[in-house]
């Protein structure tokens, strides 16, 4: 039985969908710019160029921490808090795919349960799907759409992974990182290249019988903290403590993220991370078609499964199978 073929995708509509603030058309439109099928492509791109006008007036905020952590509900309480005040909210939650089945769970919009019936609130779990660095592809692209939607607020969420903190840190405006008492030596429980690269550390879980040892964590990271270059260029990174489920020190969180706005867009510090952020677009975008292209290559195709048992055997080195296979792409052969 042959396969009917697929509908050309309407992208004036879609973005239509998008500018009216339509939410099944924002998840129609992520999934589209999410797609890795060649046959998506071309309308992905007309589409992010019809929004893109309508991007880049959002705050951008990333959080991560060791699973555990409380992420989900430090998000639920804290995108609460900023729709009860008005704000439009979109969370991106990130959820590291297996290197073997590349599936993932998907639940942390079962987690912001608040949030997730809340009209002013956007929740889209986005798989890995084994991109380097611990965040989905098509992140930036989600983020501009969120934006087109009117989303003010942006949350992006994944769990520390290692190199996902530094690709989360390219993605926003300010990187909040959450910590938990309990869990052995404070300062040694987390590598010090994410606390050197965030804008505000938060003690989470700071209730009931913990409140006494958040307090202490805090005062423990704050004189680290004196020891580290800022994150950010004239801010000082503090750490707080704040409990999701209570809500307690949730709003002060958000007091510290609106001076950190305030004070970097005043210093041109904000305008400056945010264009590094664009240049790093472009040279991902580059660095990604640079290696469909040469994947689908002809010669490459060809040549790439006698040069990779080559290599297996120890009859070749990786570096000079891979000259090979770029000359045969670059003389076109």
């Amino acid at each position: 039985m042959t396969q009917a073929p697929q509908r050309p995708i309407d992208v004036t509509a879609l973005a239509a969908g998008v500018r009216g603030r339509d939410r099944a058309a924002l998840a129609r439109a992520i999934t589209l710019v999410e797609s890795r099928a060649p046959q998506h492509a071309q309308a992905a791109q007309r589409l992010l160029t019809e929004l893109l006008p309508l991007a880049g007036q959002s705050i951008r905020i990333g959080i991560t921490g060791a699973p555990g952590a409380g992420k989900s509900t430090f998000i639920d309480t804290f995108g609460c808090l900023l729709t009860e005040r008005g704000h439009k909210v979109a969370v991106l939650a990130i959820d590291p795919s297996s290197s073997l089945t590349r599936g993932s769970i998907l639940g942390d919009k079962t987690r912001m349960e608040r949030l997730s019936r809340d009209p002013k609130a956007f929740i889209r779990p986005s798989p890995t799907g084994g991109v380097l660095g611990g965040v989905a592809a098509g992140t930036r692209e989600s983020i501009l759409l969120c934006e087109a939607a009117g989303y003010d607020v942006i949350v992006v969420e994944t769990v520390g992974t290692g190199q996902s903190e530094i690709a989360l840190r390219s993605l926003v405006d300010f990187f909040l990182l959450l910590l938990i008492t309990g869990a052995g030596d404070e300062l040694q429980g987390i590598k010090k290249g994410v606390i050197e690269i965030a804008d505000a550390l938060v003690v989470n879980k700071a209730d009931g019988d913990n409140i006494v040892a958040a307090g202490a964590a805090r005062a423990e990271y704050n004189r680290a903290l004196r020891l580290l270059a800022p994150a950010t260029a004239g801010w000082t990174t503090r750490a707080h403590t704040a409990s999701g489920l209570t809500g307690d020190g949730i709003g002060e969180i958000w007091d510290v993220i609106a001076q950190f706005v305030a004070a970097t867009r005043a210093s041109g510090a904000f305008t400056g991370r945010r264009r590094a952020q664009l240049r790093d677009w472009l040279r991902e975008a580059i660095e990604t078609r640079l290696r469909d292209c040469f994947y689908a290559h002809p010669s490459v195709q060809e040549a790439l499964p006698k040069l990779e048992a080559a290599v297996m055997r120890g009859d070749l080195a990786a570096t000079a199978a891979a000259e090979q296979m770029l000359s045969l792409m670059l003389r076109g052969k």
